[in-house]
């Protein structure tokens, strides 16, 4: 690659190209065409060749916390190079930009519009890359020892950012050196009193309950204000002050269990409940439904539930530590469940957070993570049991007409109880809540809250058609819906957000509460609206 980008630059540079490029009319796309070989060699050599040389000194499977360490100098050594050549892409991805495609003959546009949006395509991954080399071994535990609160959060009971917080644990770095330290729940933390203070404007939404119990400090889709909540609730319980959170569903472990295998219970705790039907090993298709179904069935004390959830999480995590499974597979799981919002991280570092809150691992709903034209749908139990495990949801966008010069889009949201038709009798009192909250059980009670784009307005919600009254808020200069539906077994409904004077005149995305359905399954298609 490097002799045929040096030959290309070496061509473009000859004084006759030089000449060519200032002729009229013609001109602009010899330049053009140069500008590419330039920025193309440039590529190579100030960008790919370094990041080769960086991809062979690193031992991937060595990489990953483990109980015996990793060699995080090899990383730190290993980061100026990272970000001198996504620096390098960057600048040539920008001249490239900043070429009049338009005016070029197609044979000159074509191919630069096809060079343009590949190093656009890869300058997003260099930069998270040298982003992420710059703070993981600071994270990972190279300067001083990091402690993590660790939110295995379970989607049976639906919180904003997932579920209700499962089981808690302390992960505990050291030179890349993982170990796991105390375990808990989010019922053993009790009743913070007085609550943990958070902003006025979340807690109009979200009433105090966010600051005053652990299982509820999701209710925010605004992962930075679950995390900083639950940090301060955890060091005021037990007096250990950790350094960040970092968030996962039992979708997420699923991925995690593809790469290192089967993991066996080792758990004193856990391996008495093999014998009542609950698997001998955990694997990437049962632990969902083990997680978030099976262990009500099996388990009726609320509190062994509880330990039975923390136990698993130390049995996978110890199988991480030890090294079962390929890093890079692992990494790859990771990742996919940082893309569904499976993965979530906040460090309690200045300079840490700020770099993670670029990318969507933040869980933040406002700042550079978040696209200009981004709604949001968020889910909330309102039952006060783990029925969600049973509730089938889709989410689409509807791309209105444009009125006076701004964008209009509805969310649609629409959710169907699968449970059965008995579900008051077959399934446990402590999955369907027994009726204690005022559900009647087997029914499902969820308010759903859905954001619109900064500065656009809530206009109207529907329920199946028809105008429904909502409450309207405002989050971050963004405009937030709230209503709640009830669904009997085999019930269905359709929620409808209307939002107008959008400003953002880009195509509209949305980011939904990650639950038991594949994301594919839930976030359906935008559909435009036929306009004349």
């Amino acid at each position: 690659m490097r002799a045929h980008t040096a030959a290309a630059k070496e061509a473009a540079n000859d004084p006759l190209w030089t000449l060519a490029s200032s002729l009229p009319g013609v001109g602009s796309n010899f330049a053009a065409i140069a500008e590419v070989a330039r920025s193309a060699d440039d590529v190579v050599s100030l960008g790919l060749e370094p990041l080769v040389s960086v991809y062979g000194t690193l031992d991937w499977e060595a990489l990953l916390p483990s109980s015996s360490g990793t060699d995080l100098a090899a990383l730190e050594t290993a980061t100026p190079r990272i970000s001198a050549a996504a620096h390098a892409v960057r600048l040539s991805a920008d001249r490239l930009n900043q070429i009049d495609a338009d005016a070029l003959f197609p044979q000159v546009a074509g191919p630069l519009v096809q060079a343009r949006n590949q190093l656009n395509d890869v300058t997003g991954a260099l930069d998270a890359a040298a982003n992420t080399s710059n703070i993981a071994p600071g994270m990972l535990g190279a300067q001083a020892p990091r402690k993590y609160l660790l939110m295995v959060q379970n989607n049976a009971e639906a919180r904003a950012s997932g579920g209700i917080p499962g089981a808690l644990a302390v992960l505990n770095l050291d030179q890349g050196r993982l170990t796991l330290e105390a375990q808990s729940s989010a019922g053993a933390v009790g009743v913070m009193s007085p609550i943990v203070p958070f902003d006025a404007e979340q807690q109009q939404i979200y009433s105090g309950r966010i600051g005053k119990f652990m299982q509820d400090v999701n209710l925010t889709p605004d992962f930075p204000t679950a995390a900083s909540t639950a940090r301060a609730m955890w060091e005021k319980k037990t007096g250990v002050r950790v350094d960040g959170v970092i968030s996962v569903d039992p979708v997420a472990l699923s991925y995690v269990l593809k790469a290192t295998g089967p993991v066996k219970i080792t758990h004193p705790e856990l391996v008495a409940f093999v014998d009542a039907g609950l698997p001998k090993e955990l694997t990437s298709d049962n632990v969902v439904k083990t997680l978030l179904s099976d262990v009500y069935s099996k388990i009726e004390q609320p509190n062994i539930q509880d330990a039975y959830f923390a136990g698993v999480a130390q049995d996978i995590f110890a199988a991480l530590s030890a090294g079962q499974g390929h890093a890079t597979e692992i990494i790859a799981g990771l990742t996919r469940g940082a893309a569904e919002s499976r993965v979530l991280v906040w460090s309690a570092v200045q300079a840490e957070q700020s770099v993670i809150s670029e990318y969507a691992l933040s869980g933040s709903i406002s700042g550079p993570s978040i696209s200009p034209a981004q709604f949001g749908v968020y889910f909330n139990d309102g039952t006060g049991a783990k029925m969600d495990y049973y509730v089938k949801r889709t989410v689409q966008l509807l791309k209105g007409c444009p009125k006076d010069g701004y964008e209009q889009t509805t969310v649609l949201v629409t959710s169907t109880n699968t449970a059965p038709a008995d579900a008051a009798t077959v399934l446990p009192p402590y999955v369907t809540g027994n009726g204690s909250f005022g559900v009647p059980s087997g029914s499902v009670r969820t308010n759903i809250t859905v954001y619109g784009p900064v500065q656009s307005l809530v206009e109207m919600a529907r329920v199946d058609g028809e105008r429904e009254g909502f409450a309207a808020h405002r989050h971050s200069n963004r405009p937030v819906g709230v209503l709640a539906v009830q669904l009997a077994p085999g019930e269905s409904r359709t929620v409808e957000f209307t939002f107008s004077k959008i400003v953002q005149q880009v195509e509209p995305t949305v980011l939904v509460t990650p639950t038991v359905q594949p994301v594919k399954d839930v976030t359906l298609t935008t559909k435009n609206a036929a306009c004349g």
